[in-house]
């Protein structure tokens, strides 16, 4: 058994090789039939293992496009809308659209394939999500903690710094890999000569599931909730808006978030501590003036949350 194990991580290591070095690591496989490693004989249906192996390591090293992007986005939104139905708000729904698109245009990712889209959901918990592609979901419970529209911004351009720098992109990659690692396993396991297995699943199945689950229960890295703060600062200050409203949303959602709850309480790091790293900041970012009109407009668009 530790003779065939060996022939087959021998030839996966070639393979890998192979991809990291640039070739097409499955246009390579796919020319062979059996073969000699090291003087130990692979046969065809080993082979085969190898190529299903090689084809997922070489998918999770490929790119996902901006199209594949957006209906994954849609996807997820979707999954996310079966959590949290949206709110028949269509006046609240204008204004955040207002605000985000003024937003999304000052970023450094503009445009997407399918564009910015900011939808209001009818959860009473303090939430927010942004799902690739630009499809960005705003509960009711965090409106509620905004005092004036600078703070509905500053929520709004923590969800777009999430879409440019790709966070959710990134998060995929990382599950695609360790799922290309693990039919490696899997594909050992059955050379190994273990009962024969289930038609295993392609290492892009699951990827909406992932991201929803990110979003949802375990909340991006405090590496990407901090790059995202960082982009809201700068969103809010090429807009006009005032970045100090996202320091002052944070201490209010401090106050309103519960323990161990449900929420943002469960999904982001304590907003005491963002409000430490970002505080020095400010200093070198402008605050917005016209904040008058921004009340008004504010007070008639959301006096019914």
């Amino acid at each position: 058994m530790r003779k065939i194990f060996l022939k087959f991580t021998m030839v996966l290591a070639l393979a890998c090789g192979l991809l990291a070095a640039g070739c097409k690591t499955t246009q390579v496989l796919d020319t062979l039939g059996a073969i000699q490693v090291g003087g130990i004989g692979i046969s065809e249906t080993q082979l085969t293992s190898l190529k299903k192996t090689a084809r997922a390591m070489e998918r999770a090293f490929t790119d996902i496009t901006p199209e594949q992007e957006y209906y994954l986005g849609r996807a997820v939104a979707a999954e996310l809308l079966a959590k949290y139905p949206a709110s028949d708000d269509q006046e609240a729904v204008r204004y955040l659209n207002l605000i985000g698109q003024s937003l999304a245009g000052f970023s450094d990712r503009p445009e997407t394939f399918g564009g910015y889209h900011f939808l209001l959901t009818s959860d009473e918990g303090i939430n927010a999500f942004a799902a690739p592609g630009g499809l960005i979901l705003v509960s009711r419970g965090m409106l509620r903690c905004c005092r004036d529209e600078d703070m509905v911004a500053a929520v709004l351009a923590h969800e777009i710094g999430h879409v440019q720098q790709k966070h959710g992109l990134q998060a995929i990659r990382k599950n695609r890999l360790s799922s290309a690692f693990s039919l490696m396993a899997t594909e050992g396991a059955k050379q190994m000569g273990t009962p024969a297995l289930a038609e295993l699943t392609s290492v892009f199945e699951g990827s909406i599931h992932d991201v929803t689950a990110t979003l949802v229960d375990s909340g991006y890295s405090r590496a990407f909730e901090r790059e995202a703060d960082a982009v809201a600062l700068t969103l809010l200050a090429r807009a006009g808006y005032d970045p100090g409203a996202l320091l002052a949303m944070l201490a209010e959602m401090k106050g309103r978030l519960t323990p161990k709850g449900l929420d943002f309480a469960k999904t982001h790091p304590d907003p005491a501590e963002r409000i430490k790293e970002l505080s020095p900041l400010l200093d070198d970012l402008a605050s917005g003036s016209g904040k008058e009109l921004r009340r008004q407009r504010f007070q008639r668009a959301l006096a019914r949350i």
